[in-house]
Order: structure tokens, then sequence, then C-alpha cells
């Protein structure tokens, strides 16, 4: 991944930024004539770090293709393993070792020794949970390798994967997820879960103090460090989209409502389609579409009728221009018979289904194509075209429209009032390696932003570590539930060849990124046509001119957006500039590529002073 940008050295202001991923991967062509639960395992070596995400995702598109989903146990295992293998473990990871250098003393008492300077004069807030004095002192153990916070992430995050490996059998690829349940070897399933429960209460306590750590960041360039122009340069710096267009899945399949639509579908995978939009209401974190503080739709059913993809500035061949349809011909409606893209033509060619990925190398020309990425859009019902931001931000967004709650026995994971997220979680979690104001029981309480800049997006994943570890506490209780009712059975009997002739369905599931979406067409147990997008695809999209409505103006992903709306607030000459600002916010989402950033600071005809290589490490080497 490479950044591009253009900065006005007299106002420090970003005028310009592209963004071009020059990787190819290919995997929805050679998916093609697969059997689909093949797909599971392929995708998921997608990435070396967020292999279950995909994996799990496309599980989802298979149970749906298929007409089964698992029994509850086997939803409960499929949540428990999926909170600690990507959320809790690559959580830790991105705020700790792959962001929070950015904020550390190495960084910002060479670049910005004024806020430096600061910071070591503003007290903590959150002292009393993580035990630092002042802002500085946090910043100090934020430095690379040998700061205590980056040690501390180490080994919690080690913690984090064994609890999922103990379900999932591996990491980062399971190999226990097959459709319509799990594969977890349940002969002592009381062990399985005992021992998930020592790791989960050291983690509890973990989650504690990284949400402390980053809340008082956060605080502090909200309230104490200014941009160029005197705005707040939490506020303000990073700013993506106005009205922002959040995009979120959920995750954690309800264990009863999951399992039981296969029953009351009997069988038909139509009828299983049919209550997708149930059982994903039901999930414990809510999946949605939201313009700015108003939910389009809560419906992931009727949300993917709109879901497009286009290939006007990205390396590939235009499948719709060439008329290259798929082996089924151009599908016009939904399972359910609604028209894809709302009969709009010839728009509802770039559904999902109807993609054909055909790819067309070329040099990169910012006036015509330059990147890898494809460029995925929401077509709303009224025929507005929008560009798509998710992210840990955007499922918080939408867990707070939902205005609901999430209560398993006795155990409140979390509710909401749609202005305003609180999040329980318990005491009793002693961890020696952390101070004892993370022993207690914490209530965090998360308010919605008004838009997305850089630190709120961190702030979100920092606050969404928290609720991902109360879930698994209401999944835990629904786990004793089952085994003391003695409902241990997983999976459905699925096996080998138990397709219809013909189904097509899509799975999508929230990841620490955001929205993992696959889209599944089979046809007599062989895959006719699979594509999918990692939640990097839509923020990393790059520009087209096919937005209207207020986003006509910024038809270009949250990326190229978040690096435009910035202030270069290093303090040094522009020559020595490093593009700090601009690398915090693309960092800030988390890119899931194999990235190392960049940057040729250029002068005056074109002179180079200063290359900067490797900015972003990809969290696949840890």
């Amino acid at each position: 991944m490479a950044l591009y940008a253009e900065i006005d050295s007299a106002t420090r202001a970003v005028t310009k930024t592209h963004t071009t991923v020059m990787m190819f991967r290919g995997f929805e062509v050679f998916l093609r004539g697969r059997p689909p639960e093949d797909a599971i395992h392929i995708t998921s070596r997608t990435c070396g770090v967020c292999g279950a995400a995909h994996a799990n995702a496309s599980t989802r598109a298979c149970d749906a293709a298929a007409g089964m989903t698992p029994l509850s146990m086997g939803n409960v295992l499929r949540n428990l393993a999926y909170a600690m293998t990507d959320y809790t473990y690559d959580h830790s990871i991105i705020l700790n070792m792959l962001e929070a250098p950015d904020y550390s003393e190495v960084m910002v008492s060479k670049l910005t020794p004024s806020v430096w300077k600061t910071a070591q004069t503003t007290p903590a807030k959150y002292s009393d949970i993580h035990g630092y004095r002042t802002i500085a002192d946090i910043m100090r153990d934020m430095n690379p390798i040998q700061g205590r916070i980056w040690q501390l992430t180490v080994k919690h995050q080690r913690i984090a994967r064994e609890a999922g490996v103990l379900i999932y059998g591996r990491h980062s690829h399971p190999s226990t997820l097959i459709p319509a349940g799990i594969s977890t070897d349940i002969t002592n399933l009381p062990s399985l879960i005992q021992e998930y429960y020592a790791r989960l209460s050291l983690l509890t306590a973990w989650v504690k103090f990284v949400w402390a750590v980053w809340q008082d960041l956060y605080e502090f360039y909200r309230d104490h460090v200014s941009t160029p122009d005197g705005k707040s340069y939490a506020l303000t710096q990073g700013k993506t989209h106005d009205p922002p267009v959040m995009h979120a899945s959920g995750w954690s399949d309800d264990p009863e409502i999951y399992s039981n639509m296969t029953d009351e579908a009997k069988g038909d995978w139509r009828e299983l389609y049919a209550k997708l939009d149930a059982a994903y209401n039901a999930r414990w974190e809510k999946p949605g579409l939201a313009i700015g503080h108003e939910i389009y739709s809560k419906n992931p059913t009727e949300i993917q009728l709109g879901y497009v993809e286009f290939a006007d500035s990205s390396f590939y061949e235009d499948w719709v221009k060439a008329n290259v349809a798929p082996p089924y011909g151009w599908l016009k409606e939904d399972p359910l018979g609604r028209p894809l893209v709302h009969g709009m033509d010839p728009l509802y060619k770039y559904h999902m289904w109807n993609r054909t990925t055909i790819p067309k190398p070329g040099a990169i020309n910012f006036a015509e194509k330059y990147t890898w990425a494809a460029e995925p859009r929401i077509v709303l019902k009224d025929g507005r075209i929008a560009p798509i931001e998710t992210g840990p931000i955007s499922q918080l967004w939408l867990n707070t429209l939902h205005s609901t709650k999430v209560e398993v026995g006795n155990i409140k994971a979390w509710e909401s009032n749609g202005s305003q997220l609180k999040i329980y979680l318990p005491g009793g979690t002693v961890n020696p390696d952390l101070p004892s104001g993370t022993y207690g029981e914490l209530v965090i309480t998360w308010n919605l932003p008004k838009y997305s800049t850089t630190l709120e997006r961190l702030l979100a994943r920092a606050v969404h570590l928290t609720l991902v570890v109360a879930v698994a506490w209401a999944n835990l209780v629904k786990a004793l539930e089952l085994i003391n009712a003695g409902k241990v059975q997983t999976s459905r009997p699925w096996n080998f060849g138990k397709w219809p002739d013909f189904s097509y369905s899509f799975g999508w599931w929230q990841v620490p990124r955001g929205s993992c979406m696959h889209w599944l067409v089979q046809q007599n147990g062989r895959i006719a046509n699979y594509q999918y997008e990692a939640p990097t695809t839509p923020n990393v999209s790059p520009r087209n001119n096919r937005c209207t409505g207020p986003w006509k103006d910024q038809c270009a992903g949250p990326f190229e957006m978040a690096a435009l709306n910035n202030k270069v607030t290093e303090e040094v000459e522009p020559s020595q500039w490093t593009g700090l600002d601009l690398v915090r916010a693309i960092r800030s989402f988390d890119p899931c590529l194999a990235c190392a950033v960049h940057f040729e600071a250029k002068g005056e005809g074109g002179r180079v002073y200063n290359v900067i290589e490797k900015v972003i490490w990809n969290a696949c080497s840890l």
C-alpha cells in the first residue's frame, strides 16, 4: 500500500490524496468449481492474522446456501472462539503495537515537542485503573519493544489466542469450522470451558487497562492538543465523510435463534434466507447501515440489495461494459424475489452476485486506474450512491442506534439508548501483571460522536475491545446453561455434497477492521461464483465519479478522505515532515494489507528531500 499526498506548506493543509494497493490475490478466480465448504478454509488464507474473520463470514454464507445452521452449543463455541482469536488478540495488537508508537514518547517528543511538554504536566484521569500518573508516563510506556504496554501486549495476545485455539484447534486458520456446525472435540467440554474461563478472567482485567490508557490519551488530544487552525486535534484530524455512512455486520449469533431457524425453515434454503434478518438482528452485536445518526436499515438482506462494486479506477475489466455475465446469467432478484439494486438498470449488474473478477493490470495513473482495490458503493432506495465506512467505530455506532440491550441470565453485557452505549465488565478479575484497579467491576460509557476522526476511531477500538469481552462472558454463561441442560451437541448432520441444486446467499461477520462480507452462488455442490470483501476494501476504495447527493464531492474511500482532512502538526520545517498525521489517520483503520507505506517528501522542482520507508508494519509478521 502507498499513500500519495500533496500538502500546501504555507497553510499546512492536505490538498490531494490517493491510496494505491499493488497486490492482486485472485481468490475469487480459483474458487470457481470447488465445493462451497472449501471456501471456508481457502478464504481464511487471505490473511495470516485475520483468517478466522473470512472463515466465519464464509461459514455463514455456506450455512445459508445449505439451508442449515448449527445447534445451540455449536453457535456458542463459534462465538467464544472468535471473541478471543480475532477480537481480543487482534484489537490488542492493533492498538498497542501498531498504533501506539505514533503517540509514544519517541515520536511525540521528536516531532511535536510542545505536545510532549504538555503531556508531562497533564495528570492521567484514569490513573486509578491503569496506574500511570501523567499522560507522558503513558506515552513513555508506548515506546516500541522497550515500553511496558508494548511488552504486556505480547503476553496478553498470546493468552487470547490460547483461549480461541482450545475451540478452533489452531490460529489463525481455524480447522474446525464447517457448514451447520463446528467440529471441536467436546469429549471434555467442562474442562475446555474451565480453561477458557481462566484466560477470560485475566483478559478482562487486561481490557480494562487498555481502555483506560486509550481513554486518557483520547481526552488529552481532545482537550489539550490543537491543530494549526486552533481546532481540537481529536475532534477534527482524520475526519472521513460528512455525513458518515457507517456499515456494520454484527457478530455473535444468538445461540437459540440462529439454531431454531433451521427447524423453522424445514431445510428449505429460501425459507432460511427469509429468516436471516431476524437472525442477524438477534446477534449480540448489531448489524445495519447508518447515515449520520439515522439508521437507514437494520436488515442485512435489504442493505445488500444495493451493495455494488465498480471498476472505474481499479485494475479490473468492467465486466458489465464487456458484457461478461456469470455462468448462470445476470441475477435480477434476491432469493425472496426483490429486485437487486432496486431494479436500476444496469446497476444491478454491478451487484456482488453478478460480479466477475477479470484482472486488468496497468500502470498507476491517478486520472484513470491506480489501484487493485475495488470500488464498493451503496445504492440507496432513493437512487443516491454513497461511499462506505466500516470498522470498530461503525459497529459501536450501530449498536448505539439500535437502542437495545444484551443480557444473558444475570449477566448484562451492554445496553444503548440511541446516543450512548454502556458496557458492563465483571469484577473479581485478578491479574498479577496489572494494577489492582483492573480487578473490580467497571462500567464503560461511549458517547456517539458526530464524525469519524483519527482519535475517535482509536478510542472506538479500545471501547470495542471491552465490549467483546463482555459478550464473551455472556456466551460463557450460555455455555454453562446448555451444559447443565445436557444440550452439548454442536452440529447438524451435514455431510459432503449435501447442497441444493442451486442456491445463493451471503455471509456477513463483523471483524476487528469492520465488515467482512462474502457472497456465494453454488450449483450442484460446486461454486459458480464467489465474491468477498475484506473490511479494508470499502475503506481503501479509490475515487470515482459515481457518488451523488452530499457525497458527490466526497466520492473516495475513508482512507483517502481521512488523509485529506488533516493539518500537518509536526513542529519541524516542511523539508523534514514525515507525514505523521496522515499515517496516524490511515493506521487508525488498521489496513489489512501486506502493507508498508512509503513516503517521498518532494520540494520545488521535484527534488526528493527524504524517503520514509516501512511506516506501517503488517500485523501478519507478529
